[in-house]
């Protein structure tokens, strides 16, 4: 049977272990449920509505996700609160600088600012990456000590999600019909080379927006004196190209990071 691990123990059956996890943990004001539109999130709030435990839903507003994602939610999931940022990101690049693999200030500001105080209900996994593998299922915030995170599947594999959605007639955003793995920003600094040059392929209109915030970026220096962009590319489309290839970044010391 799909979901259930044989094991010198005994059998695992990897939703009752999830929903026990879920009953035990529960806050008495209810967990705030982080909200992707991705498959995982999309599992743990239907787990969350099977276990029967208070949840709130929120959806972190980017304003750089996919089209396809942001109407999935909307459709699918109209009861998820949207949580905007002050500025749209592209609006707030000219200023921050481009974010980059080591330098991702989007993140902080765009994704993991909500549920101060409360404990927070994600879909992290260790199969996922190398450094998510590191991470425990009950953690506290290292940023905000009133805040903490129960990873509910976090020792569930990629089959083991698929194997879920398909059991429980799980809605899930078509682009992973697609090809794609894993859903999230456009231009993510973590994507690799050829992941952005499928963005840009699918979503034109996104890097035409881009290509505006790295001028504004470039202009911005320029008028303020500041030369270190200019020393590296001949102008503001040079600059987003190597953005986009990924090549090795500049040290932190020319001054590209803010």
């Amino acid at each position: 049977m799909a979901l259930i691990e044989h094991t010198l123990f005994g059998p695992i059956d990897r939703v009752k272990t999830a929903i026990e996890r879920l009953k035990a943990f529960e806050p008495a004001d209810g967990y705030y449920l982080a909200f992707s539109g991705g498959k995982d999130s999309c599992v743990i709030k239907r787990l969350a509505d099977m276990a029967g435990v208070k949840h709130d839903a929120h959806y972190a507003v980017t304003t750089i996700d996919p089209p396809e994602l942001v109407r999935f939610i909307k459709e699918y999931h109209p009861d998820v609160e949207w949580v905007r940022a002050e500025k749209p990101l592209l609006m707030l690049l000219p200023d921050k600088g481009f974010p980059a693999r080591m330098k991702r200030w989007c993140c902080e500001r765009y994704k993991e600012k909500g549920g101060s105080g409360r404990r927070v209900l994600t879909g992290i996994r260790w199969a996922e990456s190398k450094k998510r593998s590191n991470r425990k299922m009950v953690e506290v915030c290292y940023t905000a000590s009133k805040k903490d995170y129960l990873h509910v599947i976090i020792d569930w594999t990629e089959s083991d999600v698929w194997d879920f959605i398909r059991q429980e007639n799980v809605p899930y955003c078509s682009l992973y019909d697609e090809g794609f793995k894993r859903l999230g920003c456009i231009f993510c600094p973590m994507q690799s080379a050829w992941q952005k040059r499928r963005d840009r392929e699918r979503w034109p209109g996104f890097e035409k927006q881009f290509r505006r915030a790295f001028h504004k970026l470039w202009d911005n220096r320029k008028a303020k004196g500041n030369d270190s962009m200019s020393k590296r590319w001949k102008d503001a489309d040079e600059c987003f190209e190597w953005w986009m290839s990924n090549d090795p970044l500049p040290s932190q010391e020319d001054g590209l990071f803010t």
